[in-house]
C-alpha cells in the first residue's frame, strides 16, 4: 500500500513567523505531513536550530527533506568552485542529519564545455569524495539526492540520475516530475518512471518535487507556476501511486506552496487516499 508524505518547499505562506520551526508547526496545522527545508540561497541555519527543528518535526509527525544551495557545480572549470560546491553539499547534509531529514536535493552540475559523459565522470568522482567525507563527519542517514533537471545544459536526465544512483551508495534520484516532463519534451509516463526506480534501484521511498512549468514557443522552461496549469498534470501521478506499494515525498514547489499542496491532497482524497 502506498504511503504519501505531502507538503511545501519551504515555510508556508500562511505561517505567522517565517522560520523553519514555525513552518513545520503550520504544515501540521494545515493537515499536511512533509516539508522541504530550503537552503537554496546558502546554509545559514545553526546546528542548534537544525536539532530543534528535528525535534519539533518528530513530535508532530512531519517528514523533512532539505534543498541544497543553488550555487553548486561539480563540473565547473574552476577548481575552487568545485571545492566550494562540495562544502555546500556537506554543510547541507550536516544540518539535514541533525534535523532527522531523510534526503537532500542537489542541482549537481552544468555540462559547460564538457560532454555529458565527461561531466558524469566529474560528478561521480566529486560526489564519491563528498560521501566519504560525510561518513567521517558522522552523517549516516541522509541520502544525497541528485535532482532531475529541466534545462538541457544541466546534468540531470532521468537516465543520468538513475545511473549515478546505481554506482554510488547513498545517492538517490530526487525526481522533479515537472523538470523530467520538460526534459522529455513535454511528455511523462509516471508509472514507467516509478517502476524503474523500484526495479532498477530497489527504492522503497521516492523523494520528489511537483509543480507546473511555463511553456514558451512550444517548449517547457524551468519557470515554476501553480499546478492549475497541468504542465504536467497531477492526477495521473496520484493514480499511478495508488496502484503501487511505495512510499513517496511529494514536495510542492509551486509558487502557491501550501495552497497547491492542499489541492494535491484534495485530488488524493477524491481518489480514496487519506494523509496520515
Amino acid at each position: 500500500m502506498v504511503k504519501i508524505y505531502l507538503g511545501p518547499a519551504g515555510v508556508p505562506h500562511s505561517s505567522k513567523k517565517k522560520n523553519t520551526i514555525d513552518g513545520i508547526r503550520t504544515v501540521k496545522e494545515l493537515g499536511l505531513n512533509a516539508m522541504e527545508v530550503e537552503f537554496v540561497q546558502g546554509v545559514r541555519m545553526s546546528r542548534e536550530t537544525a536539532e530543534e527543528a528535528g525535534k519539533v518535526a518528530k513530535e508532530l509527525g512531519v517528514r523533512l527533506s532539505v534543498h541544497a544551495p543553488y550555487f553548486i557545480n561539480l563540473c565547473s572549470e574552476e577548481k575552487d568552485k568545485i571545492e566550494a560546491s562540495k562544502q555546500r553539499i556537506l554543510d547541507t547534509a550536516d544540518r539535514a542529519e541533525l534535523m532527522g531529514a531523510d534526503a537532500i536535493a542537489i542541482h549537481i552540475a552544468f555540462y559547460g564545455k564538457m560532454s555529458p559523459k565527461e561531466c558524469y565522470q566529474n560528478v561521480k568522482e566529486g560526489l564519491a569524495e563528498v560521501i566519504d567525507k560525510a561518513k567521517e563527519m558522522g552523517i549516516k542517514n541522509v541520502k544525497f539526492g541528485v535532482e532531475t533537471m529541466a534545462k538541457e545544459t544541466a546534468f540531470g536526465t532521468l537516465d543520468e540520475v538513475i545511473s549515478i544512483s546505481k554506482e554510488l551508495k547513498g545517492v538517490i534520484p530526487y525526481i522533479d516530475w515537472a523538470h523530467t516532463f520538460a526534459r522529455q519534451g513535454g511528455e511523462i509516463d509516471y508509472g514507467k518512471i516509478i517502476d524503474r526506480l523500484i526495479k532498477e534501484l530497489g527504492l522503497t521511498h521516492i523523494n520528489s518535487h511537483f509543480e507546473s512549468l511555463v511553456s514558451r514557443k512550444g517548449k517547457y522552461v524551468d519557470e515554476h507556476i501553480p499546478i492549475d496549469a497541468n504542465a504536467p498534470p497531477f492526477e495521473p501521478l496520484a493514480k499511478e501511486l495508488l496502484k503501487r506499494d511505495i512510499s513517496i515525498s511529494l514536495i510542492c514547489e509551486s509558487p502557491e506552496l501550501e495552497r497547491d499542496a492542499l489541492k494535491m491532497k484534495e485530488v488524493l482524497e477524491r481518489l480514496g487516499y487519506r494523509l496520515e
